[in-house]
């Protein structure tokens, strides 16, 4: 397994000095962030940005992401010219040493919180979602701000498009999604770079947009609209643990160790309060509803040799900055996870590779 941690380029108040300090830590996880959804990442920009990290003594391991533009989502007749884009961008980041894509296929919007500054008994802030707060909202007003959500989009833009998609049901992205597959898997083949969907964030529908990257079953479905080593999963334990009915050690068994397919892992803890209502949490087991031990072992138990990266944190000690992505609370995730991971290989070596 090998450690990467998320970095937002040269506006991050974390900086790469400070990343490489952490014990363990293999690689960074960015994007280029200045070039318009759709466009081509020009070949130049991802080689500055793959020196900028290796200064640092690491490497550039997983693009995440390269936005999927709406069209695309949409099925919209330009969409084959953004899907050129989109082609000539995985070969660009192929030649460019970059062979892990994660992207996610969501309307309009990424993940999506009701509050990023909830207070915890601890004194800590955190990111939660409450279904109840998030169902009184009214997105056809055109006005809709939710912490996550892309707020470049002027209101009456935003108004167009959630009127765009009241016509476009599940299924109907399903479609699109395979369109979009089988467009740009044969080239992930031909230059060697894996794409690695991110499950939805939450994995249910908001305010009537469809999402359908949400359980098992979805996950089952994607690998099948392109049967490719190449087509494949970033594995979040954080947004698909949300619905508790999702057992995410049983999708890592079956996705990893059978499928191989997991190409990315995420791993942060969440508290589950009601159904669709949680809070995002410390890493450690016994403060939230997912079992790390479980989790790591089942990646330990397959020799996962992919990337993973400590996801999402708390603002501690006093930190300001990046809601979700501050530098102290993903660090000690990843000190934590670290550990685990020599007791797993070391007991399991002890006793011959059998699973105690």
């Amino acid at each position: 397994m090998k450690m990467t941690f998320r970095w937002y380029g040269e506006d991050d108040p974390v900086k790469l000095e400070y990343i490489a300090q952490i014990p363990g830590m293999y690689g960074i996880v960015s994007a280029i962030y200045d070039i318009p959804v759709g466009e081509v990442w020009p070949i130049e920009k991802i080689q500055q940005l793959k020196k900028r990290v290796e200064a640092h003594h690491l490497e550039l391991s997983v693009i995440e992401s390269v936005p999927v533009h709406e069209a695309i989502k949409m099925g919209l007749p330009e969409r084959d010219t953004y899907i050129e884009h989109y082609k000539q961008t995985v070969r660009n980041l192929g030649r460019s040493g970059i062979k892990t894509i994660c992207y996610n296929f969501m309307p309009v919007f990424d993940w999506t919180r009701s509050d990023l500054n909830y207070v915890l008994p601890d004194g800590s802030t955190t990111l939660i979602f409450e279904a109840d707060k998030i169902k009184t909202l009214d997105p056809s007003l055109g006005k809709l701000k939710l912490p996550g959500w892309d707020t470049s989009y002027e209101e009456h833009t935003l108004k167009a498009l959630l009127e765009q998609y009241q016509s476009i049901d599940e299924e109907k992205l399903w479609e699109n999604l395979e369109y979009f597959l089988k467009a740009v898997i044969p080239v992930c083949e031909e230059e060697d770079v894996k794409m690695a969907i991110h499950p939805d964030d939450p994995p249910w529908s908001i305010l009537g947009l469809p999402r359908i990257m949400t359980n098992f079953e979805s996950l089952k479905r994607l690998i099948t609209l392109y049967d490719s080593p190449y087509n494949g999963i970033t594995l979040c334990v954080g947004s698909l643990g949300c619905d508790l009915k999702n057992d995410v050690v049983k999708m890592i068994e079956y996705f990893g160790q059978e499928k191989r397919r997991i190409h990315f892992a995420h791993l942060r803890n969440i508290l589950v309060e009601k159904e669709g209502h949680f809070k995002e949490i410390g890493h450690l087991s016994e403060k939230g509803s997912l079992d790390f031990y479980k989790i790591v072992k089942a990646y330990i138990d397959y020799d996962f040799d992919g990337y993973y990266r400590s996801d999402h944190g708390r603002m501690i000690w006093g930190e300001t900055g990046r809601a979700g992505y501050g530098l102290y609370d993903r660090a000690l995730g990843a000190v934590y996870i670290n550990g685990l991971i020599e007791g797993i290989q070391k007991s399991k070596s002890a006793y011959g590779g059998g699973n105690r």
